[in-house]
């Protein structure tokens, strides 16, 4: 488990609560600590909710916990910090060997529902909530934004920390099809093998290429990015571009490229199940740290209208003025 940004992730409905630590949080939390340190797995497991219990039965928890303990050690201290997404309760963990920000969210029984660690990400980070560079889509013709928006229903990304203003973008008939015949090729998804481009002055720094291209509807979970490719701009915002087709990209780390120049070809690599383009946009260059920003672009067309400074969400086909 050399990966703990995700340990385990249950979609539930957003509350509302304030930045205090409640008292219900505050116990079971303190349980869950105790509980963790003295390997009592099936006191942890008599912790869940009967939705989690089925998501996660016993073997599992304890194969959670011991996978845990042998990467970072008991919790030596704890701190809440904060909310997050109005779900989650946040602390600032001290574990033996590592520091991870561990988020808990508890239904109405006071069990928990949702159980997510992550590294530990400090303030001083930079901040960025939007870019400052003028963007435009990093592609030709029209597409349609698959994923894209700021809830759960518009955009699944929303719950990722780097990811959560992310784009899923394809490329579809007047059907909506985004494949020609039976989708099982490649070749098959109108998006496969188009260019993909520079939506500003920038300088490439990392370019990752070779990983092979998916069968239509088979994941890649190694490396979940697949082919990438990452821009910095000269405003510190860091683009980021996944699922190239292998062996596209023309770009090379420390590249200079310029505003509409060919960055590689949209593929099905990594941890996609049809070709798409990937899009997002950080604070810094690593993703297991990063926090994202918001892409508005300066000029589009979104559904036959002209949108200036826009950000274009789930089901509208948009394209470069």
């Amino acid at each position: 488990m050399r990966n703990l940004s995700l340990i385990l992730l249950i979609l539930i409905p957003l509350l509302s609560f304030g930045q205090t630590e409640k008292e219900t949080y505050k116990r079971v939390s303190a349980k869950f600590e105790e509980y963790y340190n003295s390997n009592e797995y099936q006191k942890v497991f008599d912790l869940f909710s009967t939705e989690m219990k089925s998501f996660l039965p016993i073997e599992k928890t304890t194969d959670l916990v011991n996978g845990l303990k042998t990467q970072a050690g008991k919790i030596e201290k704890r701190e809440f910090t904060k909310y997050e997404n109005g779900t989650y309760a946040s602390y600032k963990t001290n574990f033996e060997r590592a520091l991870f920000s561990v988020n808990i969210s508890l239904d109405k029984n006071g069990k928990i529902n949702g159980l997510f660690v992550k590294p530990f990400k400090e303030s001083n980070l930079p901040k960025l909530e939007r870019n400052k560079t003028k963007l435009i889509l990093p592609f030709k013709e029209e597409w349609t934004v698959f994923w894209g928006g700021d809830t759960k229903e518009l955009n699944y990304h929303v719950e990722s920390e780097a990811q959560k203003n992310a784009f899923d973008i394809v490329i579809t008939d007047k059907n909506g099809k985004s494949f020609k015949t039976d989708g099982k090729t490649n070749e098959d998804y109108y998006a496969f093998g188009k260019e993909l481009i520079a939506p500003c002055d920038a300088e490439v720094i990392l370019s990752v290429d070779g990983v092979k291209d998916n069968i239509p509807g088979e994941l890649n979970p190694i490396y979940v990015p697949g082919n990438t490719v990452i821009l910095k701009t000269e405003n510190d915002e860091f683009l980021f571009f996944a699922h190239f087709k292998q062996n596209s990209i023309v770009v090379k780390q420390g590249q200079k490229v310029k505003q509409g120049e060919l960055l590689g070809l949209c593929g099905n690599s990594g941890n996609s199940s049809e070709a798409h383009l990937h899009f997002h946009i950080q604070n810094i260059e690593d993703m297991n740290k990063a926090t994202g920003a918001k892409s508005y672009f300066s000029e589009i067309f979104v559904n036959g209208q002209l949108k200036k400074d826009y950000s274009p969400i789930k089901g509208e086909k948009v394209k470069n003025k």
